[in-house]
């Protein structure tokens, strides 16, 4: 849970946003309504004037037949007949439900679901970055079986949460771990993405999970790159292979595999340039590495990681487009989720592409990256409290 409340005070930027939205959309067209603080929006909360407490005569419940032959005129003062002073009943009830917090009419804005609000919604979630057809699916499965229902801001949070995390839960994937070693993992993703300091994390993650990591400084035309490597690498204790600048980063990446063998590293990570000017270039470079590579281990690499930037919004998806050709793209990291007021778009990638999103990036620290968790993410997305 610790990470969840980070994620949720990074994630301010965007809850606060849809919240605003959704208050704004409830208060347009909602009326105020007394009801009971709503839990889930399944049934319509029904007053029951049935179950009221017959407290008046707590003594009568055992009518014996003939407990008394004789008439004694002491305990018949009470007669069996007020049984219904409803003036009496109502007070205590009331004063009950203040003592223990429960059942005290608030006031609440609700608003009929209908096809106005609907769409007032899917604007709101193509506005955070969700994208127009994942907009109109999450929407459409919160309107089944409600239309006509009148909801609050908060049972639209609940819904819109439970939708979420549902479009989220097939692709929520630990980065896999294999056999093999040393298990190769490339990580790609254009320049300023958060991939040197991603690659960074996961190094000393696994290093504190007690593999043995070796890194490859393959971005050879970026010497910012190779110095924070260089950085992380010693603050974890990893190995970090580096070349002169401007030399090969295929050649780097074959030395640092026969490094990573002799070794026995469980993992060896590849850093690569991201420069998208120039896609043959791009395309030339991963296809050498690729095929350097697998002239020492032909299943290579084991994992393809694509790093994207939040704060990137829409362009994520043509990033996820142009990567998923240049590379086979395995699974996902999305950084700098704190950055941006529209982290919708980490929905819309699930939504479209369905690749395995591993990881999360909310910050500079090393705990600042963890595995996705579906429901932990929707919750911080919609600012729902999660209990």
């Amino acid at each position: 849970m610790a990470f969840f409340s980070k994620l949720k005070d990074k994630l301010f930027k965007s809850s606060s946003r849809l919240e605003q939205g959704l208050d704004a959309i409830v208060e347009d067209g909602g009326e105020e309504t007394t009801a009971p603080d709503p839990v889930i929006p399944e049934p319509e909360p029904q007053p029951e004037p049935v179950p009221e407490v017959p407290q008046p005569v707590p003594e009568t419940p055992e009518p014996a037949p003939v407990p008394q032959p004789v008439e004694i005129p002491e305990p018949a003062p009470v007669d069996p007949t007020p049984a219904p002073p409803p003036p009496e009943a109502a007070p205590s009830k009331g004063v009950l439900g203040r003592l223990f917090g429960r059942n005290e009419a608030k006031a609440v804005i609700r608003r009929t679901l209908d096809d106005d609000m609907l769409e007032q919604l899917e604007e709101l979630l193509i506005a955070s970055d969700m994208g127009v057809d994942t907009a109109l699916r999450v929407t459409s499965n919160m309107a089944e079986g409600r239309l006509g229902r009148k909801l609050s801001t908060q049972e639209i949070k609940q819904l819109l949460a439970q939708e979420v995390a549902r479009v989220m839960e097939p692709v929520a994937k630990p980065l896999p771990i294999y056999p093999k070693r040393p298990q190769v993992v490339l990580v790609v993703g254009v320049n300023g993405s958060g991939k040197t300091t991603t690659i960074g994390k996961l190094a000393s993650q696994f290093k504190a999970a007690g593999k043995k990591v070796v890194i490859a400084a393959g971005d050879t035309f970026r010497a910012a790159a190779v110095e924070q490597l260089q950085v992380w690498g010693d603050r974890a204790g990893v190995p970090v292979l580096t070349a002169p600048e401007g030399s090969d980063p295929a050649s780097l990446a074959f030395d640092a595999l026969t490094r990573a063998q002799q070794d026995g590293a469980d993992l060896l990570m590849i850093d690569t340039a991201g420069r998208l000017q120039n896609r043959a270039d791009l395309m030339e470079e991963l296809a050498k590495i690729v095929r350097v590579i697998r002239k020492i281990d032909e299943t290579a690499p084991h994992n393809t990681l694509l790093v994207l930037d939040a704060t990137t919004g829409q362009n994520a998806l043509s990033q996820v487009r142009t990567f998923r050709d240049l590379a086979d793209v395995s699974g996902l990291v999305m950084t700098k989720l704190d950055g941006t007021a529209k982290g919708g778009v980490l929905v819309a990638l699930a939504d479209k592409f369905g690749l395995p999103i591993h990881a999360i990036g909310v910050g500079e620290q090393i705990d600042d990256l963890a595995p996705f968790d579906p429901e932990e993410f929707a919750a911080a997305l919609t600012g729902l409290d999660q209990t």
